[in-house]
This record gives C-alpha cells, sequence and structure tokens, in this order.
C-alpha cells in the first residue's frame, strides 16, 4: 500500500452516480435480498441477506462507513499503511493496494478503499452469482481492473491465488449470524499468509456471543500463524456483556499500537479499543486453535 495513495478522509469525494437501487426484496441464489432506504439519509441503503442485515452503503459518498466494524477495519488499515510496515509490499505491487475481500455484500468495504486507495485493485469473492450481479446495477461499483467480483467459495478460490499476491486479506463471510467453519481454521489460514505480501495483513470480522468463545478460538488460530495480531471491539463487548462483532488482526509485522490509531478507535458512536499481541494472546492463552480435524 502506498500512503500517497490514500485521499483525505475530511474531504467528502466527487458525486458517484447512484445506480438503479430501489427498495423491495429480490430473489437470489440462496434465497432473498432485501433493500432498505436509510430512514436518515436518501442516498443511504441497508442490504439484508435472508433477513439479516448484511452491509449498509452510501450510494453517492464511498467513504460513510455506518458499520462500526467496518470503520474499525479500515482505520486498521491505514494506520498499518501509514506506519512504513507496507514497504515492501508497495515495492512488489507498483504501490497499489492489492486486496481480497471474502464476502462480498454491498461491497461497501472494497468502494471505500477504492475511493481512499484511487489505483487500488481489487478482488470480491461472493458465493451468491446473482447477488453479486445485483449489487454492481444497484451501486454503480468500480469496474475491473480497480474492482472485480469473483462468483465462488471463498475458501476455494483462496487456495487458487498464487503466493505474495495479496496485500490485504479482509474475511467478512457469515451463514446466518456465523461464519462457516472451513474459513476460520488453522488449515485456511496458513492458505490466507501465502498469499500474503511481507507485511500484509489479514483481518477478519468474528460476530460472537457473550461468553466470547469463538472471538478467542480465532485469535488463538491466528495467532498460531501469524507472529503478530490485534484486536479491536467495543470494551462492553470484550468485557462478555453482549453480543458482537470483534475485529481480530494478524501480520509477520507488529499492527495496532500506534497512538493514533488508539485515539481514532475512541472516535465514532460506538467507541472501541484496540489490543496489541501481548494482550490478544492473554486473551486467548487457553483457546484451542480451530483445525480441519475437528469433527
Amino acid at each position: 500500500m502506498s500512503a500517497k495513495a490514500r485521499s483525505p478522509k475530511s474531504r467528502r469525494p466527487p458525486a458517484t452516480r447512484a445506480g438503479t437501487a430501489e427498495a423491495g426484496e429480490y430473489r437470489i441464489d440462496t434465497g432473498t435480498a432485501t433493500l432498505v432506504r436509510d430512514s436518515l439519509s436518501a442516498d443511504g441503503w441497508t442490504l439484508e441477506v435472508n433477513g439479516v442485515p448484511s452491509s449498509h452503503i452510501d450510494a453517492l459518498d464511498p467513504q460513510r462507513l455506518d458499520f462500526e466494524y467496518m470503520r474499525w477495519i479500515a482505520s486498521l488499515v491505514e494506520h498499518h499503511d501509514s506506519s512504513g510496515t507496507s514497504a515492501s509490499r508497495s515495492a512488489s505491487s507498483n504501490g497499489k493496494l492489492r486486496a481480497l475481500h471474502l464476502g462480498g455484500g454491498a461491497c461497501t468495504l472494497a468502494r471505500y478503499f477504492s475511493a481512499v486507495y484511487p489505483d487500488a485493485r481489487q478482488v470480491v469473492v461472493e458465493l451468491d452469482g446473482k447477488l453479486a450481479e445485483l449489487v454492481r446495477d444497484w451501486f454503480d461499483l468500480p469496474r475491473a481492473p480497480l474492482l472485480r467480483i469473483r462468483v465462488g467459495e471463498a475458501r476455494a478460490v483462496t487456495e487458487t491465488l498464487s503466493e505474495n499476491s495479496r496485500d490485504l486479506v479482509v474475511r467478512d463471510v457469515f451463514a446466518g449470524a456465523v461464519t462457516p467453519r472451513p474459513l476460520t481454521t488453522r488449515q485456511f489460514t496458513e492458505h490466507v499468509r501465502r498469499v500474503l505480501s511481507p507485511g500484509g495483513l489479514y483481518v477478519v470480522n468474528c460476530g460472537d456471543t457473550r461468553d466470547l468463545t469463538m472471538a478467542k478460538r480465532e485469535a488463538a488460530t491466528i495467532g498460531e500463524i501469524f507472529p503478530y495480531t490485534s484486536i479491536v471491539a467495543d470494551p462492553a463487548m470484550l468485557k462478555g456483556r453482549r453480543y458482537g462483532n470483534v475485529v481480530i488482526a494478524g501480520s509477520d509485522v507488529p499492527l495496532g499500537d500506534d497512538p493514533a490509531l488508539a485515539r481514532e478507535l475512541l472516535g465514532g458512536a460506538v467507541p472501541a479499543q484496540v489490543w496489541t499481541d501481548e494482550r490478544v494472546r492473554a486473551f486467548c492463552r487457553d483457546a484451542k486453535p480451530l483445525s480441519d480435524d475437528e469433527a
């Protein structure tokens, strides 16, 4: 990633064409997609897949991220970039962010990074071909080679990718309220590390209950494959007070220790904490890493 390629967050990007979005329920390959207009913004939409909120997107402002966990992911990525740890990645990719998004939805994060890193080359893997087709029509996404949508199963696609071919991998895949187990295991995480460039970043969105069992096991799994880990979540979630999202990241270089990141995460409607590697490993010390071998 090249820090020079980033657009200032404070400047609203030029308006893009709104696309053909219309509220309603649509048949897709895996069930139904429902597009709901944001009651607080004429340009905002929430996409629900089989009744579960999947994405929020602003048709005219790609840098608006309404879901807090997406803001946390964006902050992790941008501070990892600006810390200087991405120099080797930039050299190998001519300064262009090479991102892989596992899980498409409305392609909100991919669209965001296209605005922040205009020269980025991104691939979004989406299982549902009809949903991918609708999203392209609804929201006028950047076209290939800037943003390609590849229809397929996330693990199968990841296993076909070349070594050192991505600088960023974001996993945000859910079947209902849980991530499919094959996308959480040590064996899968090894494939992710293989395709990442030196200094690359792997970020997952883990949805968990108050006991945090899955978050601990996912952190233990990522920590077994990557030498450095980080967690971002709101304090109530980390204290086991509610169901919610825990963002877990791994890299072969330190991450999450930028004081500016900690300050940024305290802003927003839901202030969040960032844990660096030592605290993450203490959090998941007694957790068993996930494996394909489990019944």
